[in-house]
């Protein structure tokens, strides 16, 4: 300027953001110029280009950047510039020309706030070794204005630059918008403690409402460091038993963790075993052993430096009960004879013994050896016999033995009573034990299967077609072995009105145990008015009517085969037969009496069922 002149005044500072408006003010509104008449520049590069013009009032945009975005206001006083961008930052001026010239500058200051900060991270990680500062992590805030500020932080401290330890190198790209985009790269050189270190940087920036700023999220860089120290360690923790799933870890502090291989020292012999472990360092026992046993060494080698690091020795012991052995192994008795079950077996740790009933669990005796006296044929059967090791939960072993009492066959089922359909096909079942094991026949033909129980029962299951024979005849299984045999009879039914079901009839174990039965038919359909007389009665009153019927036969009362005389009414088909049944459970002696000449005819050990035929 002129010397002597004064120094042009300082612009008035007006701010806006991107997008939103600038409001301009031609100098004070109460100011004396005439702002009918004003000329608005744009100034850039020190070079003015008028935009608007006022004339009497009304204004009237130049063509150009401007053209479609300002708009007057305040009388004239004030224009309205829409839609800012970042290309608007810089000096307007306004000249009034009335009543004499004069000018108003204004610095139009624009900001937009920068996008959220991006942040990535090395993928590759760090090597505490390197020798220079490595790549940590990139920091991205995109479309700001000016261009932000940014500060890096590590555990929430910031971090400032350091010779040869931590370098920030930050460059900008502007966008065709006119924003910029800042890029920031923190390099630094870490050690071990870095290896959980959080990272995280921070865009400051300003905007007309005054200063602000954005936070990336947290980041954490691998770091690779050697191992200064292995261990060993065993899931799970406390006493082992054969059997366990068991894992072996080797583990160490270094990344990435060494090379492992594990050795194994046996106890008695010294004889030292190499194991290579998996990927991750871990050994599955999947069912530990006894052999399992020893000392364990985990060794690491660092295949960087290939130094190598040894674990402490750890004793991995597995407790163990060998199998039981009990004797006799196949132990037999006569009825009313004695028998001693021993059982045997070794482990590391004090044994416990138990003897238990197989069909039932009841426990019988502690200790190796079970006592059986005054067998009977109950007795016979499983026995199980149990080693165990108090101090280790869970760890046992058992062995079962069968004892078998010599006897002719025993059946389930003295005798059964089915009700069936005609034409339908039935599954009869008959089962029966003894020692020695009985075999199993049938009175009728069909398909017979036998399916083992127990060492000295069988079950035969009988499929067959219901036939009218076969309702008039029943059926019956006989079991025998070299000692006897005995019988289960099955009667049959048809009963249209009912499902076919099972009706059993169960016997006492003395019947049980000894008895046979003898086949009988069922009653035809057209005999069921026979009356049939279940007589028990005693000797003596058997006696009295057999007198009293000799008596009335000599004085001529009972019509026994006389012309002329009427027969007792019975139906047709039964009218020559009359039949007593007896069923009882006394013994034969007790039974004398009743036996008539059917003596003779009985099979041996008949369990007491009679016919007497009265005819």
């Amino acid at each position: 300027g002129v010397p002597g002149e004064a120094e042009p005044p300082v612009p008035e500072q007006v701010e806006a953001e991107v997008g939103g408006t600038a409001l301009l003010t031609c100098g004070s509104s109460h100011s004396q110029s005439n702002f009918s008449h004003v000329d608005w520049f744009s100034v850039h590069k020190e070079k003015p280009t008028l935009i608007f013009r006022v004339r009497k009032g009304q204004g009237q945009s130049e063509p150009g950047e401007y053209q479609q975005r300002l708009s007057l206001q305040d009388r004239g006083t004030a224009l309205v510039l829409s839609h800012v961008t970042p290309q608007d930052e810089r000096i307007f001026l306004c000249q009034v020309k009335r009543p004499q010239s004069q000018e108003h500058r204004i610095q139009l200051r624009v900001y937009k706030a920068p996008e959220e900060p991006t942040i990535q991270v090395n993928p590759l990680g760090i090597s505490v070794s390197s020798k220079e500062p490595e790549e940590v992590a990139t920091c991205v805030g995109k479309n700001g204005y000016p261009l932000p500020q940014v500060i890096w932080y590590k555990n929430g401290h910031s971090l400032k630059e350091e010779k040869d330890r931590v370098y920030i190198q930050s460059s900008q790209i502007v966008e065709s918008s006119g924003l910029y985009t800042l890029v920031s790269v923190l390099k630094a050189q870490l050690v071990t403690a870095d290896k959980d270190a959080l990272f995280y940087c921070e865009l400051s920036y300003r905007l007309p409402s005054g200063n602000h700023m954005k936070e990336s999220r947290e980041v954490s860089v691998q770091v690779f460091y050697p191992a200064e120290k292995v261990w060993l360690e065993v899931e799970p923790v406390g006493a082992l038993k054969e059997g366990d799933r068991v894992e072996i870890r080797c583990l160490a502090d270094g990344n990435p963790p060494p090379h492992f291989t594990i050795s194994k020292q046996n106890l008695s012999t010294k004889e030292v075993e190499e194991m290579t472990p998996e990927d991750n360092g871990v050994l599955v026992l999947e069912s530990a052993q006894k052999e399992h046993s020893g000392l364990y060494q985990c060794q690491g080698l660092d295949l960087e430096t290939m130094a190598s690091l040894l674990s402490d020795q750890q004793e991995l012991l597995v407790n163990y009960v060998s199998a039981v052995r009990v004797s006799p192994a196949a132990p037999e008795s006569q009825e009313g004879g004695s028998l001693v079950l021993s059982c045997e077996a070794e482990s590391n740790q004090a044994v416990q013994f138990q003897w238990l009933r197989e069909k039932t669990g009841q426990v019988l005796t502690e200790g190796p050896l079970l006592q059986l006296h005054n067998l009977k044929r109950e007795a016979g059967g499983g026995y199980r016999c149990m080693a165990s090791v108090p101090s280790v939960p869970g760890l046992n072993r058992t062995q079962l033995v069968h004892v078998a009492i010599f006897g002719s066959p025993w059946m389930t089922q003295k005798e059964k009573r089915m009700w069936v359909q005609e034409n339908a096909v039935l599954n009869l079942s008959c089962e029966a034990s003894g020692h020695p094991r009985p075999t199993i026949s049938w009175s009728v033909e069909g398909m017979a299967q036998e399916q083992d129980q127990e060492p000295q029962s069988v079950l035969s299951v009988l499929s067959v077609l219901v036939t009218p024979e076969l309702l008039r005849t029943g059926a019956e299984c006989v079991a025998s072995n070299s000692l006897g045999r005995n019988t289960t009879t099955i009667f049959l039914e048809l009963d249209s009105s009912r499902s076919t079901g099972l009706s059993t009839s169960t016997v006492s174990p003395s019947v049980r145990a000894n008895g046979t039965s003898t086949e009988k038919k069922l009653p035809e359909p057209e005999s069921k008015g026979v009356a049939i007389v279940a007589v028990t009665v005693c000797v003596l009153v058997l006696a009295v009517l057999g007198a009293v019927l000799y008596f009335f036969y000599k004085k001529g009362k009972l019509p026994c085969g006389r012309s002329g005389k009427q027969e007792i009414t019975l139906p047709p088909s039964r009218k020559s037969e009359f039949v007593v049944e007896v069923k009882s459970d006394k013994l034969p002696e007790e039974m004398g009496l009743l036996q008539g000449s059917s003596r003779d005819q009985r099979a041996p050990g008949d369990q007491g069922e009679k016919y007497i035929d009265l005819r």
